[in-house]
């Protein structure tokens, strides 16, 4: 989420600028929606085959509007929520009855969080004056200051140990966990994305051009011997130097996610989308790369479908903090875009298809734009869900890569009509038969979808999902 950066000082730039920027770029501004097609404020508006099913409220220090609520994490009976102040651990044994175990505070935008055994993995991507949960705000062009990964022993859900830090260069923004193989399946390897939004240098560690990734290796029975491996240039070339009617130039990945049985990795970065060959997972190399400068403004997140035959792209127009979902901006900015991967080995390319947008109008108040989702696993379909922010949560059809549809969706309305409050559903995902959402100033939602195409997912049972490494749900 680029609008993450509201808290990055120098480095990505005020958040309003950012959004102003890339708006500007697009030649769009967000009008006022009609009344009579936005639900009231806080009014819940659904399909008839949704079903709301539980809300927790963000609780304690969580619970401050600047309190961010971000990604998700699944272990067994448990989901884990990041969140700008730390990460908190709930119990889903029973879906409709969730329940907080414990919470965490860490402060350090943007707490994207993943597991792999009892290791819990959490993103810092603000410069902080030590890697202690206790740090104060640093400075990005302090030497002294710290940004990377934490690492918790999370043996004992109820009591969290923070085990280890690893300082990687510009911080970490997301990152995505790749297991390791033969010898090494006792380690994984943390794919580290993060980037500059422009052409300027920020401190000693984070120098433009910043093509890169940092790779961290974690032996899973020694964390404390977790350590940067590699930094390889993924775009050599300086990558897409931006343009056009909305692209941004790349200067590092924004995303990244892996589908280790087919040793493939997609990497939404910035200007560009790039597929990965993972088959060493220590040496990313790089089989194609495609651009959209006429619609896509920043290359936020990618999905494979289960053949591993498809990528969605999703655009972040605005930075997560724009109003983009309205008749203005249209239905091909801010939206995601279907490819087909075509072709064998180093010749595979990236196809274009189609693009896909939510069709309900929100409010000049919603920050609204594709953002993060995962699949719903049914065999022989391609369907997933998705969160919009403001836009809501959407499950929706892409079997056919040209006429992808909406089958489903769960949606608020603004938070305010009168002020912009970031907000919304930042990542909306399927796990053992129920939506998760962790939801930026509401807290936790669960749903449930009942539909003859997704009901066949109910039987696919995971002992864990890493959304970013994605498992073969039919294997």
């Amino acid at each position: 989420m680029a609008s993450a950066l509201r808290q990055r000082s120098a480095r990505r730039a005020v958040l309003g600028t950012l959004t102003g920027l890339v708006l500007a770029l697009s030649g769009v501004l967000a009008v006022p929606a009609s009344s009579d097609d936005v639900p009231g404020v806080d009014e819940i508006v659904k399909s008839p085959n949704m079903k709301h099913l539980a809300n927790l409220p963000k609780q304690g220090d969580f619970g401050a509007v600047n309190a961010y609520g971000t990604d998700l994490v699944f272990k067994d009976r448990y989901a884990v929520t990041g969140n700008y102040n730390g990460f908190t651990v709930y119990d889903i044994g029973r879906p409709a009855r969730p329940k907080i175990v414990s919470q965490v505070s860490c402060v350090g935008a943007q707490n994207d969080v993943s597991i792999a055994g009892n290791l819990l993995f959490l993103s810092t991507d603000a410069a902080r004056s030590d890697d202690s949960c206790q740090s104060a705000p640093g400075k990005v062009a302090d030497a002294s200051s710290w940004e990377g990964i934490k690492i918790f022993d999370i043996s004992d859900v109820r009591n969290p140990r923070y085990v280890k830090s690893v300082e990687t260069q510009c911080g970490s923004h997301t990152h995505t966990l790749v297991p390791g193989k033969g010898r090494d399946r006792g380690s994984v390897y943390v794919y580290v994305s993060s980037y500059l939004l422009g052409p300027g240098s920020v401190g000693p560690d984070c120098q433009y051009p910043f093509d890169q990734i940092s790779i961290v290796k974690v032996p899973l029975k020694a964390p404390t011997s977790a350590a940067v491996v590699a930094t390889p240039v993924l775009f050599p070339d300086g990558g897409n130097p931006g343009g056009g009617d909305t692209s941004y130039p790349t200067t590092g990945c924004h995303d990244i996610t892996a589908y280790p049985k087919l040793n493939l990795a997609a990497g939404a970065c910035m200007g560009d989308g790039a597929l990965f060959d993972i088959s060493d997972p220590a040496k990313p190399e790089v089989i194609t790369v495609v651009r959209d400068t006429a619609n896509f403004a920043f290359w936020h997140s990618a999905t494979f479908n289960a053949r591993g035959d498809k990528v969605v792209f999703t655009d972040e127009l605005g930075g997560g903090a724009g109003a983009t979902c309205n008749p203005v901006v249209g239905p091909n900015k801010g939206a995601n875009a279907i490819y087909d991967i075509v072709g064998k080995g180093s010749e595979r390319k990236l196809v274009f298809r189609s693009y896909y947008k939510i069709s309900r109008t929100n409010a000049d108040t919603e920050n609204c734009v594709a953002h993060n989702g995962s699949l719903i696993p049914v065999k022989g379909r391609d369907i997933m869900v998705q969160a919009w922010y403001q836009g809501g949560i959407s499950v929706w059809d892409f079997t056919d890569s040209r006429r992808p549809k909406e089958i489903g969706f769960f949606e608020r309305g603004p938070l305010s009509t009168t002020q912009s409050i970031l907000g919304g559903s930042w990542s909306a995902y399927y796990y053992n038969g129920y939506i998760y959402s962790s939801d930026i100033q509401k807290g936790f939602d669960v749903l449930d979808i009942t539909d003859r195409r997704t009901d066949k997912g109910k039987r696919v049972r995971l002992d864990l999902l890493n959304v970013q490494t994605q498992p073969d749900y039919f294997d």
